[in-house]
């Protein structure tokens, strides 16, 4: 009995392991998508990443934007062209869950561009919804 428990145990362990790993890979395909996207110069298709929803939150070095839609609109109003968007690449430090339906990354992005580089650090916040896997809170500074 105490084989059949351990053994029990054990699995449900590696299923729990194996759904984590795959949500993590799920993350990080999605932030290779959006670098991809963001270097086609596609802002809309970069902005598929996060939540389409009033509640989204995007703290920049201008404090918080509420909503996909304003936070869209600041995207394509700060990076108007290639010269601005220039070419992005993402170091991701930490993909961690943080419960079952939500992770925590840390990572830093780099732009090289014409008009002058630029990087820093970002923390976002993912969220399961529907089945997908949204940011729903984006901190770049």
């Amino acid at each position: 009995m105490k084989k059949m428990l351990f053994f029990l145990f054990i699995t449900i362990n590696c299923l729990a392991v194996n759904a984590q790993n795959k949500d993590e890979i799920i993350i990080r395909n999605m932030l290779s998508d959006q670098t991809h996207y963001w270097n086609l110069g596609d802002i809309p298709s970069f902005m598929q990443g996060y939540w389409n929803n009033d509640s989204l939150v995007f703290i920049g070095k201008n404090g918080p934007t509420y909503g996909y839609q304003n936070t869209l609109h600041n995207y394509q109003k700060n990076y108007p062209n290639k010269d601005y968007m220039g070419i992005l690449s993402f170091d991701i430090i930490s993909v961690k869950p943080l419960g079952k339906d939500y992770y925590f990354v840390i990572g830093k992005f780099m732009l090289k561009r014409k008009v002058g580089d630029a990087s820093g650090h970002y923390t976002l916040v993912f969220k399961k919804i529907n089945g997908e896997w949204k940011i729903i809170s984006d901190h770049s500074s």
